[in-house]
């Protein structure tokens, strides 16, 4: 047991926990203590939708709201619990979940648990065999924080019991953690830190399209799960069998692959070797559209909408290209000038292409070196990246066993959930209207005060009586069955491949 990471950092490295102070306890001192300070009735008296968190709420969130069985079916990998058939409101005493699944009790789970008011203590290495103990640990402890980690080769509960050095990892899904406080450098709205708005927020969007595409498409995986965290930013999980079982050299290998250089605080400048890697070149047609729209005019982050602000920008031209900053300054300064941004920035890409020869017919000067040529030409690209092209923290997805936030938990600072985000309907994902738990419960208690709960034969679940429903079914839907119906392919194909080796047919 050990210290309770800081609330914004949202995984932890594998490794020995430390004390979080002077006062900290045994686990089996916390666990009474924090069964001690919570228990209370999962009955409330009517919800207050102003009230986004408390330890009442989170107690009731993890009664009758939890998402048990989703969790359980998908980080199982096991086809046969694809189907939920308890009808049981509360959604957590069923056995249905539990089956012979031998995954499930070596994953790693980590809980955060606050057993006083102010006093955070972290847990790691808990494991449990089923759903139905998973269930019992969390309505137990009622932890403000879920992490989870990798497949271990033993129970990792049991890391105590082992030889040092014995407890190893064997798979993990292949994660990515993008944080909007990593764009905090070119986010022009305001915000800084944990503070977001829809205008920055859109850079989100715009990371995620990026990396889909080049997970899809560039190492062909197909089951890639993208979450909200909860507050200022979101979450990948690839979850193929084969991005499972990568080395740790293997994922370090994928997220550099996505890696780009944008300079630092310290060295702002940055160049992109030329030609481009495709994979750049295609990551540009899908970034530069959205940059124009959301991050040149005023109304986004005022790139191109004022004086001061293009010439921010003219300013960033190499060198070599100060002529085409000067005519473009005094042209767009003119009163007789009124471009938009979105023109004034393609008149810019215009200037640049011809004043390298690229376009119309004029050449590129006689003295500028193809190095200088390249800089040039590629200064439009690396403008956009600057803002918008997705900033990774790779130590994230580097290593096996680093832990992640849970899908499906609270954010304490927010009381939002973390929920799943379709990258084709992002557009319409607006994080500012993601339930709070008081929202949620006064959802439930609305339903049930107008609906016959017991006659409704739909109603598998509470989370189905809240507007939880439309993102937790579509994740069914488009992510958790293709994902269970392909690993029981593999696992058919597996059983055949040894049958045959076997004779037995």
């Amino acid at each position: 047991m050990g210290a309770a990471s800081n609330d914004d950092n949202e995984e932890h490295e594998f490794g020995e926990d430390q004390p979080a102070n002077n006062d900290a306890k045994s686990s089996n001192h916390t666990d009474a203590s924090a069964q001690q300070a919570m228990t209370s009735s999962t009955k409330s008296s009517p919800a207050d939708s102003s009230v986004v968190f408390s330890p009442e709420l989170l107690g009731m969130y993890y009664a009758r709201l939890f998402p048990y069985q989703m969790l359980y079916s998908w980080l199982s990998y096991d086809p046969a619990t694809i189907n939920p058939k308890s009808n049981n409101s509360n959604n957590h005493s069923s056995k249905n979940g539990t089956s012979n699944n031998t995954t499930f009790p070596r994953r790693e789970f980590s809980m955060t648990i606050e057993p006083t008011p102010g006093n955070e203590v972290y847990i790691r290495y808990q494991s449990f065999l089923s759903q139905e103990e998973l269930t019992t640990a969390i309505q137990k402890r009622r932890p403000t924080k879920i992490d989870i980690g990798a497949v271990f080769n033993y129970p990792p509960k049991d890391n105590k019991s082992l030889p040092s050095g014995k407890l190893q990892t064997q798979e993990r899904e292949l994660v990515f953690d993008i944080d909007l406080t990593d764009y905090d450098g070119v986010r022009n709205c305001g915000c800084d830190g944990a503070k977001i708005c829809p205008k920055c927020w859109s850079f989100m969007g715009m990371a995620m399209e990026v990396m889909d595409e080049g997970l899809r498409n560039d190492f062909g995986f197909e089951h890639v799960a993208w979450f909200y965290s909860g507050r200022r930013g979101v979450h990948c999980w690839v979850c193929d069998d084969g991005a499972r079982k990568l080395t740790n050299e293997a994922r370090s290998a994928v997220a550099t692959y996505f890696e780009v250089n944008l300079g630092s605080d310290k060295n702002k400048n940055f160049h992109l070797s030329s030609p481009l890697h495709p994979m750049l070149t295609r990551a540009y047609d899908i970034l530069e559209p959205r940059f124009v729209e959301s991050v040149l005019p005023e109304e986004g982050h005022a790139l191109l909408s004022t004086r001061a602000s293009w010439t921010k920008l003219l300013m960033t031209l190499p060198k070599q290209a100060n002529s085409v900053a000067a005519k473009l300054e005094e042209k767009w300064g003119s009163k007789k000038d009124n471009t938009t941004p979105e023109e004034k920035w393609n008149e810019l890409k215009s200037a640049l292409s011809a004043f390298i020869g690229k376009t119309g017919s004029s050449k590129a000067p006689k003295n500028m070196s193809n190095a200088d040529r390249a800089r040039v030409e590629n200064w439009p690209v690396e403008t956009v990246f600057k803002y918008v092209y997705p900033r990774l923290d790779i130590n994230v997805s580097k290593m096996q066993n680093h832990l992640l936030k849970s899908p499906f938990c609270v954010h304490p600072k927010t009381g939002r959930v973390c929920v799943p985000i379709e990258v084709s309907n992002f557009a319409n994902f607006d994080p500012f209207q993601v339930p709070t738990l008081g929202q949620l419960m006064k959802e439930l208690d609305d339903y049930e005060a107008t609906s016959k709960a017991d006659s409704d034969t739909e109603i598998t679940f509470d989370w189905q009586k809240t507007s939880l429903k439309e993102p937790f079914e579509k994740f069914q839907k488009s992510f958790l069955v293709p994902m269970l119906n392909e690993e029981r392919r593999l696992q058919r194909e597996e059983r055949e491949k040894r049958a045959a080796v076997m004779g037995d047919f």
